[in-house]
């Protein structure tokens, strides 16, 4: 049976231990503040990132893993006994990080390496990259882990409450007079994935009303399906967002529904979070087959 090697990238959100687990290497967003270059997941995490956001008053701006990343983290797998690399990335529809991945094949023509678009983000890749590592390890081959991650993807929800429009301002997504109309005003952006982004679905008045709505929309999606999956996604704010997941908790008892087993607790990492802000939470859930 060939050995095969999981690789993703740090858009993923997945918790360093669980990739650990599941033997699965991520290659980092780069993250520049001014001059200086971070890597996510390597110098550089939420917390850090947001204490110089707010020290300095500017956001930094983001790049993709480069196609030399990509090659490094393939040459390395191979080096050490793979046969063939399955690669996962964010979506196309986000980043560059696909297009870089499949530039790194064209350098190893010679390997066996399939690259796969997530068209998702945050653990809604991650789950998917998930589902790949354990058809993967039941033996199955990459084609059969790819139609597994894709069956992930298509019975995953994602839903975010952002806490402040304030690094939407920062970023120039929004002017600083609508930034500061929706401070008035407590307005609290929902966002979801659509066709492959991270899209404003609503907008609610006050935080208890943002969280009311993204679990009304959870329950919305899933139509009474149990859950298999769930992954708590947070922006330094993971007591908020375990108070997010009591609420849905309830309105899944509601249902007759109970939580899964394994709730992931997942930082959103600087390559997402720095579009949402400090503060935002919310989840992913995967529907039960």
């Amino acid at each position: 049976m060939p050995k095969v090697a999981l690789i993703t990238d740090t858009d993923s959100s997945l918790p360093p231990e669980l990739a650990a687990a599941y033997a699965i290497q991520q290659v980092p967003i780069a993250i520049h503040f001014g001059a200086e270059t971070f890597h996510a997941g390597v110098d550089m995490d939420d917390a850090r990132c947001f204490e110089r956001i707010d020290r300095e008053g500017r956001l930094p701006s983001t790049s993709a893993a480069s196609p030399g990343d990509f090659l490094k983290a393939f040459r390395v797998a191979f080096e050490a006994g793979a046969d063939e690399v399955l690669c996962i990335t964010v979506s196309s529809q986000v980043s560059a990080v696909y297009a870089s991945a499949l530039s790194a094949r064209e350098e190893l023509p010679d390997r066996k390496i399939a690259v796969l678009d997530s068209q998702s983000l945050s653990m809604g890749q991650g789950f998917m990259t998930l589902a790949a590592a354990v058809s993967l390890a039941g033996g199955a081959d990459v084609t059969t882990a790819v139609q597994r991650a894709l069956e992930v993807r298509r019975r995953s929800h994602l839903f975010v409450a952002l806490s402040t429009l304030k690094y939407l301002a920062m970023s120039g997504r929004v002017g600083q007079m609508a930034a500061a109309f929706g401070g008035l005003l407590d307005i609290r952006p929902i966002l979801t994935v659509k066709e492959g982004k991270l899209d404003l679905l609503e907008r609610a008045r006050t935080q208890k009303k943002s969280w009311q709505r993204i679990v009304e929309l959870c329950c919305e999606s899933i139509q009474r399906r149990p859950l298999e999956r769930l992954a708590l996604l947070h922006v330094n704010a993971l007591p908020e967002a375990r108070q997010l997941q009591f609420l849905l908790k309830s309105a899944l008892q509601e249902q007759g529904l109970v939580m899964p087993a394994e709730i992931v607790e997942a930082a959103l990492t600087p390559g997402l979070s720095v579009h949402a802000g400090a503060g935002a939470v919310g989840f992913v859930v995967v529907e039960a087959l």
